[in-house]
């Protein structure tokens, strides 16, 4: 089947060329604007549950495809934790820290502050950073070869000030 929206990096555009006079950034309640009816629209059509899956599932495929084309080539976990800080922080999408890492069995908490998807949003007594869920995911995944299951633990949306989330790797 021939599909209409396969991404493809170069999908992402030449912003230098397209937009020469306002540039690459873009006002955070303006993505946060489309990102939340997108949620709404989806959830009205498909539930509550196939959102998530579907929002997890688009930052994996971020996470990989981000990897494979702005961090690759490093050669060790410190290097790529410091690419992914560097990279996270230059495109203002949060401040990311690895709070534990068991590297033998494949185990992370790692939290980011300053989060794009929900910071400074009112509490509303559930997590909502399941794209970033699957967008770490994605980035480990890239790193290592090996799949990982990510889960928020905390999040401003919770009452906390900072998204924390749990990442292993996943038993099939």
């Amino acid at each position: 089947m021939k599909r209409k929206y396969e991404f493809q990096w170069e999908l992402l555009g030449d912003l230098a060329a397209g937009r020469p006079n306002l540039g690459p950034m873009v006002s955070t309640d303006v993505y946060r604007l489309m990102q939340f009816c997108f949620r709404d629209v989806l959830e009205k059509h498909y539930g509550t549950e196939m959102v998530d899956t579907l929002f997890y599932e688009s930052g994996l495929l971020a996470g990989k495809q981000f990897y494979q084309n702005v961090i690759r080539d490093v050669k060790d976990f410190n290097s790529f934790i410091q690419a992914i800080q560097t990279a996270l922080a230059d495109k203002k999408i949060g401040i990311l820290r690895v709070e534990s890492a068991d590297h033998e069995n494949g185990k992370y908490v790692m939290s980011i502050s300053e989060d794009l998807d929900c910071s400074g949003l009112p509490e509303l007594d559930y997590e909502v950073c399941v794209y970033d869920e699957g967008f770490i995911a994605g980035l480990l995944e890239g790193f290592t070869g090996k799949q990982y299951s990510v889960k928020e633990i905390d999040c401003w949306c919770t009452g906390d000030r900072t998204c924390r989330f749990t990442a292993e790797i996943s038993v099939k």
